[in-house]
C-alpha cells in the first residue's frame, strides 16, 4: 500500500471507528502533510524516530506553541499506532518520545452577572439576529452545549406541541446524551421558530433550528462566533473574552459553584472521562482564591505601622 493510501486509510479509520469530525480529519491530514514535507520525498509512513524528533525541533525553532506541538505529536502517535496495529510497520517511532510540556491552563468563564447581561442584550436587540442569539444563548448556557451540538440541533422537536422538556444531542464521537431544556430556552426557541415561519427556506434549511443559506444548511461556527462577539459590547464584555465555548465553561463553573456534583456535571457535559470534568474544581478554587485576595482584610496590602501596631 502506498504512503498516500496509508494516510487515507488512517483518516477513514478515524471517521469510522472513532467518529472523528470532518474538521478533525482535515487537521490530521494537514499535520501529516506538513510532517511528510520535511522527509525529502519519503512518505510519512516510512519515517524513523529521528525524523519525528527533527520535526518537533523544527516546530520549536519556528516558535510553535507547546500545545500546537503536542497536538502534532498526538497525530503522529495515532498514525504510527494505526500502522503498527494494521501490520504496515513493525515498530512505532514515537514510542519513546516525550510530549512537550504544556502550561497549566484553566477554562475561562464569565461571571453570572455577565451572562445575564449578555442575555438581556440579545433580548433588547430588535433584529432577527437578536432573536436568534437569544435562543442560542439560552440553549448554550442553559444546557452546556458545545457549539457544534447547538448548530446541529434539528428544528422539528422545538416546533412540537407541547414543546419538549429535553432533547437528545450527538456529542463527540457520535455519543448521545439527553439535555434538559430550561423554560427560557424553550420560550426563546419558540419565538425564533415563529420568526422563521415567515421566511422562504429550502428543505435543507428547514431541518435546522439555526439555518443558513450556506451549502450545509446550518449556521457555521465562524458566523455564529462573529455574531456573538458583536453582541459583547452591548453587555459590557470585551469581545476577546467571549466565545461559544466560554459559555459552556460558564455553565459548568456556575453549576459547580451552585452545588452540583461532579458526576452529574460529567453527564450534562457529555465528558467520557471524569478527569476532564474535574478541571472545573480548579476553576472554582482559583475564583475563590481571587475573591479572598480581593476582599479579605488580611490579604490587602497595608502600611507596616498599621499592621504592626
Amino acid at each position: 500500500m502506498s504512503g498516500t493510501a496509508q494516510v487515507e486509510a488512517f483518516l477513514e479509520m478515524l471517521a469510522a471507528e472513532r467518529g472523528a469530525a470532518r474538521n478533525t480529519q482535515l487537521a490530521y491530514a494537514r499535520d501529516l502533510a506538513a510532517f511528510a514535507g520535511g522527509l525529502g520525498g519519503r512518505p510519512a509512513a516510512a519515517a524513523a524516530a529521528e525524523d519525528v524528533r527533527s520535526h518537533l525541533a523544527l516546530l520549536h525553532r519556528q516558535g510553535s506553541a507547546p500545545r500546537s506541538a503536542a497536538r502534532r505529536l498526538s497525530c503522529l502517535r495515532q498514525f504510527f499506532g494505526f500502522l503498527l496495529r494494521e501490520g504496515y510497520r513493525s515498530d512505532d517511532p514515537t514510542l519513546d518520545l516525550d510530549s512537550p510540556k504544556l502550561p497549566a491552563s484553566l477554562p475561562r468563564a464569565l461571571e453570572q452577572a455577565e451572562v445575564l447581561a449578555l442575555i438581556e442584550a440579545a433580548a433588547a436587540e430588535p433584529s432577527a439576529n437578536g432573536r436568534m442569539l437569544l435562543a442560542a444563548l439560552e440553549l448554550l448556557y442553559g444546557g452546556g452545549l458545545r457549539v457544534s451540538e447547538l448548530l446541529a440541533l434539528p428544528r422539528a422537536p422545538f416546533a412540537a406541541v407541547p414543546p419538549p422538556r429535553a432533547i437528545m444531542v450527538a456529542g463527540k464521537g457520535g455519543k448521545e446524551r439527553l439535555v434538559p431544556l430550561t423554560g427560557p430556552a424553550i420560550e426563546a426557541a419558540a419565538a425564533w421558530i415563529g420568526l422563521l415561519a415567515a421566511r422562504e427556506e429550502s428543505p435543507k434549511q428547514r431541518r435546522f433550528l439555526f439555518p443558513s443559506r450556506g451549502r450545509g444548511g446550518a449556521l457555521s461556527r465562524q458566523h455564529f462566533a462573529a455574531l456573538l462577539k458583536r453582541l459583547a459590547p452591548a453587555a459590557g464584555i470585551s469581545p476577546e473574552r467571549l466565545s461559544p465555548h466560554v459559555l459552556r465553561h460558564s455553565f459548568a463553573t456556575h453549576l459547580l459553584e451552585g452545588g452540583a456534583d461532579l458526576r452529574s456535571l460529567q453527564t450534562m457535559l457529555g465528558h467520557a472521562d471524569i478527569a476532564t470534568t474535574q478541571i472545573y474544581t480548579r476553576v472554582g478554587q482559583a475564583r475563590l482564591a481571587a475573591t479572598v485576595a480581593a476582599a479579605h482584610p488580611l490579604a490587602r496590602p497595608v502600611a507596616r505601622g498599621r499592621r504592626d501596631g
